[in-house]
């Protein structure tokens, strides 16, 4: 079937916000019903593993095989290993070991990162050049509207888990994602953003400065969130600050939508007529950096005194979060803006590895810091890495 460039930016979208949804819950499921299992948090914690280690491999070689096949192929791939992915979860009580456990997420962060590199390589095909508001505004909304929906995902898992069980939570997660795979099949064009030549595997590697650069900001901004937000946060929250797990768990589910609800409106808090979008992104990164720098100095400025320091940690984290959503949503636009057209699907794999590896690594880190020297170190680290962001970003233009 035929669609229009409206239509078929709204099929896109509606797809990532299918396997979005089914993601963030899926990661909620697992993490809750293994908890109930008696599982240990380190032995959680390796359920995701592959998980983000696959992210890597997959937006690197997912470009590729997107150029070659073409988008929606790619979009489909990803949605049919996230049934599988969820499939597995549905043997008896018994099978679900670890390695069992990390092979169907391994499956299904191949299928994120697919799902993902698909809808925002996508975007470019369906957009003139000389429309590059529109571009903005279509990506930031993508993007932003993908994390508010992965919070709100968090939510439907735990929701799911209590009304339904485990495996009537994952029946109902394949349902979601069945649909978007339906939609994409009927709806979006088979060549959709297929190059024209048969790139070869030697050319996965970016040939662009820029972009290499982008890339390399990328990897930097991500490992300085994720080196203070995804274990020590949390960690830190329990042990240190005596919040339940049901409190953990809704503050970084409406942390996360409001970050994407920040994403989505990036174009009205950023966008300026005399000041190219480079620029801006260079100015937005060293307000991350100057944010980040403050929320360290006030953290140690009241050190002594516990009940003001959670005050200034639960703040400064929302402060961080909107600033780095305008970042996050500017960096998306540009690796949009500077990819080849007619091979988008190679430029936004490769910048989409660096991110992986960027989480990757600020995954590591997180668990390593906090547990040698604490949340501090964790945030001091953010901090270098966030110089060096700003540094990198400065030379892209």
């Amino acid at each position: 079937m035929n669609a229009s460039p409206i239509q078929q930016y709204g099929v896109i979208t509606a797809n990532y916000w299918a396997f979005t949804l089914s993601d963030g819950a899926l990661r909620m499921l697992v993490v809750l019903y293994f908890y109930q299992l008696g599982y240990a948090p380190l032995a959680i914690a390796m359920l995701f593993l592959f998980y983000e280690f696959f992210g890597v491999v997959t937006n690197l070689v997912g470009g590729w095989l997107g150029a070659r096949i073409g988008l929606n192929r790619t979009m489909q791939i990803g949605m049919a290993l996230q049934l599988i992915a969820l499939a597995m979860l549905l043997v008896d009580k018994s099978w679900l070991s670890v390695p069992w456990v990390m092979a169907a997420q391994a499956l299904s962060g191949i299928a994120k990162d697919l799902n993902k590199m698909s809808a925002k390589s996508a975007i470019k095909t369906v957009v003139s050049d000389t429309q590059q508001g529109r571009l903005y505004r279509w990506i930031a909304l993508l993007t932003g509207s993908k994390n508010a929906l992965k919070g709100a995902g968090y939510f439907a898992g735990g929701a799911l888990l209590s009304l339904l069980g485990f495996s009537g939570a994952v029946i109902a997660l394949m349902a979601v994602v069945g649909a978007g795979f339906i939609l994409s099949a009927w709806l979006l064009g088979e060549d959709l953003g297929r190059s024209k030549f048969k790139p070869k595997f030697r050319q996965l590697l970016s040939k662009n400065a820029a972009l290499n650069r982008l890339a390399a900001a990328r990897m930097l901004l991500f490992a300085s969130r994720d080196v203070w937000f995804v274990v020590a946060l949390p960690v830190f929250f329990i042990s240190e600050l005596g919040w339940q797990h049901t409190e953990v768990g809704s503050f970084m589910a409406l942390w996360i939508i409001g970050y994407g609800v920040v994403q989505s409106i990036a174009p009205r808090l950023s966008r300026h007529a005399r000041v190219s979008v480079f620029h801006q992104a260079t100015a937005f990164s060293a307000l991350l950096t100057l944010t980040t720098a403050l929320l360290i100095a006030v953290w140690l400025l009241f050190a002594t005194t516990q009940s003001v320091q959670n005050i200034v940690l639960v703040v400064g984290l929302l402060c961080f979060g909107a600033v780095f959503a305008v970042n996050s949503s500017l960096h998306s636009y540009l690796v949009v803006k500077l990819a080849d057209r007619d091979a988008v699907s190679l430029d936004v794999g490769f910048y989409y590895m660096a991110n992986a590896m960027g989480r990757l690594i600020g995954t590591v880190l997180s668990g390593w810091l906090y547990q040698q020297s604490g949340l501090l170190a964790c945030l001091v680290s953010a901090l270098l890495m966030q110089i060096a962001t700003w540094w990198v970003t400065r030379k892209i233009a």
